[in-house]
């Protein structure tokens, strides 16, 4: 079927933020005498939001609640300042939400990071005008939780089945199915294919201008 409408995932599909991303890590890492990781490690520990990331950067002995509270919140200080530096869109997006545009293709963007930051990257580094933005607000609501994707949904005037929902994460895959909605993984992020195809994608693309096929 032809899609009438879009929901993208932020980190991972529409930009690069990891190397923005392991900068933060790392400092709270070198602070307490912890192993640095590398930018293929912090790439399989995103995708669940910024606590989870801290989480899973820890040594596992260090993994307390205390401790990942404290490293998470000295992280986000880092993170606060530098979460622009280096992010970029991935090759092709802008292409494609140029052409998205054109077509009035309703267009909107929910992400795990923080509502905050999730609203600056988007203002800064992707100039279009997406019906909503939405990051999270509480642990409630973050992905795979399908409320504030039905109310994207909603805000767009769509039906969660004319829309598409594209994403590069395990938990982007189950929120689409958990919303009804059409999920449709990336290659170019965070997760392989394989881990895409066992949590519900529906298709996969390898490059951002074979969405459009979807919509015409």
């Amino acid at each position: 079927m032809k899609f009438k409408a879009v929901i993208f995932d932020l980190d991972g599909t529409l930009l690069d933020t990891l190397d923005d991303l392991a900068d933060a890590v790392n400092v709270v890492m070198a602070k307490y005498g912890f192993p640095k990781h590398d930018r293929a490690a912090v790439r399989s520990f995103v995708g669940s939001g910024l606590r989870s990331l801290m989480q899973r950067s820890l040594p596992e002995n260090e993994r307390t609640e205390e401790m990942i509270d404290r490293c998470f919140a000295e992280m986000m200080v880092v993170y606060r300042e530098n979460y622009k530096d280096k992010t970029v869109p991935y090759d092709g997006i802008l292409e494609l939400l140029n052409w998205m545009s054109d077509q009035n293709l309703p267009m909107a963007v929910f992400s795990n990071k923080a509502d905050a930051l999730t609203k600056g990257l988007v203002e800064d580094k992707l100039h279009y005008n997406f019906a909503a933005v939405r990051g999270m607000t509480t642990e409630e609501l973050k992905k795979p939780n399908p409320t504030i994707a039905l109310e994207i949904a909603k805000t767009m005037g769509m039906k969660p089945e004319e829309c598409l929902y594209v994403g590069d994460s395990d938990t982007d895959m189950k929120t689409a199915n958990n919303a009804g909605m059409y999920a449709l993984g990336v290659t170019w992020g965070f997760r392989d294919r394989d881990d895409l195809i066992k949590s519900g994608a529906k298709k996969l693309v390898d490059e951002p201008m074979e969405m459009i096929a979807l919509f015409q």
